[in-house]
């Protein structure tokens, strides 16, 4: 009987740039569009999914060379992947390391999805404010409207609505 090897997860080390680390499993391709990156991305980028995790059991990866990321952006994943770590890389090492948290307020990042909340009125342009009623599993409390929402109906404004989440 031949022995197992151990596998070891290789995956390049890059330059500079960022490293997006235990991502909620099956989310990366979200994390790709908060960041913009589509088939015009002309720098690495390294993506792996569904790799094993002591933590989660399984997770994502996300590696982009070349590339900073803005607290926008961060809050955005924290939404989908509230795990999830951010390395920056400088000249091969982690510069800075921070695990995403939700803020108490999201603000502008969401559409609500209540049609009659005062955030979708056109006369009025009112930036919407979600209120975060518990973590896990995610529950958000619109400031207006008090419509509340949570991960599953986040995934599926995301699909209906690629430009915002």
């Amino acid at each position: 009987m031949a022995e197992k090897e151990d596998k070891v997860l290789k995956i390049k080390t890059i330059k500079n740039g960022i490293v997006i680390d235990h991502i909620t499993q099956g989310k990366a391709p979200d994390v790709l569009k908060i960041l913009g990156i589509d088939e015009n991305f002309r720098d690495a980028l390294t993506l792996a999914m569904n790799v094993p995790s002591k933590d989660l059991s399984r997770k994502d990866i996300v590696k982009v060379e070349n590339r900073d990321i803005d607290t926008n952006e961060i809050n955005k994943i924290a939404i989908i992947a509230p795990d999830a770590t951010i390395n920056i890389i400088k000249n091969y090492k982690v510069v800075r390391k921070e695990k995403v948290s939700l803020p108490e307020r999201i603000i502008g990042i969401i559409k609500c999805p209540n049609p009659k909340c005062i955030t979708n009125k056109e006369r009025e342009p009112i930036a919407s404010v979600f209120i975060v009623k518990q973590i896990n599993p995610l529950i958000l409390s619109c400031k207006y409207c008090e419509r509340e929402i949570t991960s599953e109906i986040l995934t599926y404004l995301r699909s209906s609505q690629p430009s915002s989440l």
